[in-house]
């Protein structure tokens, strides 16, 4: 797999089940620039991980889409 071509997948699967060593990784290989883009644009990451990325570059959560994607659509009730 190119990983430059694909970077976009590549950060979004790292930030979704990556651990903190593969997100430093990734980080160093791509740059805090361009993770930050992905992030930010990404139509899905788990809740738990969209606090860690929010953390990480520094974001609120409110300027990612994935959060604002979900506060359009919520689930069901949980009972």
């Amino acid at each position: 797999m190119d990983l430059d071509l694909r970077a976009a997948f590549v950060i979004e699967r790292v930030f979704e089940r990556g651990d903190v060593d593969d997100i430093r990784q990734c980080r160093r290989y791509y740059g805090d620039e361009e993770v930050t883009q992905v992030l930010l644009n990404a139509k899905f990451l788990p809740e738990h991980r969209m606090y860690l990325a929010s953390a990480v570059i520094d974001k609120p959560l409110e300027e990612f889409k994935c959060y604002i994607l979900r506060q359009l659509n919520p689930g069901l009730f949980p009972y």
